[in-house]
């Protein structure tokens, strides 16, 4: 009940930005289609955070040791489950030779697609889609990270998803809506990013943009986000940081035209998961590429903090 009720009073509330927006593009004569478009977006988005298979349910990030780490919701096990979610013990996850083992405890009735499972070596997610197991409302999964493995969980009752009324963004601005010219390199380059939880991560790059704020040139490694790069990833930090927006940075996705050229339109930029979770191993801008000294006031800002 209390979810609708929130669903409800968010849909209310970009009903009133979409009108709002379009009332004041009339007035400033800006294009009122582009502001439509950029209002459907971010409603999307809204959308996207409120469902059970988002960043807010994502309430977990459990290192593994070599050797045997038990779970439960008993503070005694290696894995502390969230009170009352399950049994005080469920079983182990056992780490050895690069492979993760899941031994289940009788009656912890932990199943991967509906089927109850004993004991099993768990795919992870460096393998292709991962298993995922579940235990009531929580579901779990192997990642890895560098050389580290980590169990990820996702709780369906996780305070975070609970609480969520919506998303804040800087209002639409066409002025933040840029051609940059893509420069492409011979071949990808790999680049070593830092995460937020202090791990290393190489991320290829087909090439940079270039473009110009307020007369300021700028430049953005960008890293692959298909095959044939019709899209780039780019992660980057702008004067904004810390202050409206997420210091840690932003992501956004731009697709490449065919004429060669960037369509980096910042008022889809939007915040890493690290900003909704605790639990998310997200990539940090690389400071000698991505940290732009100019303010980008448009998209995502700043999710509020403790709602985490």
């Amino acid at each position: 009940m209390r979810k609708s009720i929130i669903f409800f009073l968010v849909a209310a509330g970009f009903y009133l930005m979409w009108t709002g927006a379009v009332f004041n593009a009339r007035a400033a004569g800006e294009d009122e289609d582009f502001i439509k478009e950029e209002m459907k977006w971010r409603e999307e988005r809204d959308r996207q955070m409120q469902s059970p298979t988002g960043w807010l349910t994502i309430a977990g990030l459990y290192w593994l040791d070599e050797g045997e780490n038990t779970f439960g919701t008993d503070r005694t096990n290696k894995l502390v489950l969230p009170s009352g979610s399950a049994l005080a013990f469920c079983g182990k996850f056992v780490l050895g030779e690069g492979k993760v083992k899941v031994a289940v405890a009788e009656g912890a009735g932990i199943k991967i697609e509906d089927e109850e499972i004993g004991e099993k070596i768990l795919t992870g997610d460096d393998q292709g889609k991962p298993d995922v197991l579940e235990l009531n409302d929580l579901r779990m999964w192997v990642i890895k990270r560098g050389e580290r493995y980590a169990i990820r969980m996702r709780d369906f009752n996780a305070p975070a998803f609970k609480k969520f009324n919506g998303l804040n963004f800087f209002p639409p601005n066409e002025k933040f809506k840029i051609k940059g010219n893509f420069v492409p390199y011979n071949e990808d380059k790999i680049i070593e990013v830092t995460t937020v939880v202090g791990t290393k991560a190489e991320m290829a790059s087909p090439g940079y943009v270039t473009f110009a704020v307020d007369g300021k040139e700028c430049r953005l490694e960008a890293f692959k986000a298909d095959e044939k790069n019709t899209k780039l990833f780019i992660i980057f930090k702008d004067k904004t940081n810390g202050e409206e927006t997420y210091e840690k940075g932003r992501f956004m996705v731009s697709d490449v035209l065919e004429n060669g050229e960037v369509d980096l339109n910042f008022n889809r930029a939007y915040n890493p998961p690290c900003n909704y979770t605790s639990y998310a191993t997200c990539p940090v801008p690389p400071p000698e590429a991505n940290w732009l000294k100019v303010r980008i006031e448009a998209g995502e800002k700043k999710y509020p903090a403790g709602l985490h």
